[in-house]
């Protein structure tokens, strides 16, 4: 989900007081923006222990580049464009790896507890989606997993990537339409 009020609202204040980054106030940017790096990473990488690692990489980047961050900007935007940053660097590391399964689901996404055969039939279609996502480039994942996990706007996302708006638009058209070949779909 995209940012409510009450977090901006906490962003805004997190952000000025954070000119210097005090243990105190970046151990409060770390809390407000860990849940939502976390399902970009996991959406990312398929993978909770890989996703935890990604968002405790960006936050350690983001430490040691916050002097050269302009307090104008958003920060939300700017943790975004560091973990996908790191994001696309471990997808490039792990393509000379062997590929793991992807997990069900990231760890706070599980309600319930469905029949054997739904649970079949769920863990089948993550297979063949988590195929599909392996297929898309990094970027194309990333601006995927923003755009329809995240409910990004389309220069969200071109701010996160460093895209302009047509190669934003572009990149998440292709990712959408190899995901459709991969599924079995028209493009």
């Amino acid at each position: 989900m995209r940012m409510t009020e009450a977090a901006e609202t906490a962003e805004e204040y997190a952000v000025p007081r954070l000119a210097e980054p005090a243990a105190a106030d970046f151990h409060q940017l770390v809390e407000l923006y860990s849940p939502r790096l976390y399902r970009l990473a996991f959406r990312m990488t398929q993978q909770a222990q890989d996703a935890e690692d990604l968002v405790q990489e960006t936050f350690l980047r983001a430490y040691r580049a916050w002097p050269g961050f302009d307090a104008r900007a958003s920060a939300s935007t700017w943790l975004y464009r560091i973990c996908v940053n790191a994001g696309l660097d471990w997808m490039r590391r792990r393509r000379s790896r062997p590929q793991t399964a992807p997990q069900e689901d990231p760890p706070e996404a599980v309600s319930g507890s469905p029949d054997p055969e739904r649970l079949a039939l769920n863990r089948e279609a993550r297979q063949r989606i988590g195929a599909a996502l392996a297929g898309l480039s990094p970027k194309e994942r990333a601006a995927f997993a923003l755009r329809h996990c995240e409910n990004w706007s389309i220069a969200e996302i071109g701010a996160a990537l460093g895209l302009r708006e047509a190669a934003t638009k572009n990149t998440i058209f292709r990712g959408v339409r190899k995901l459709r070949r991969a599924l079995g779909e028209r493009a």
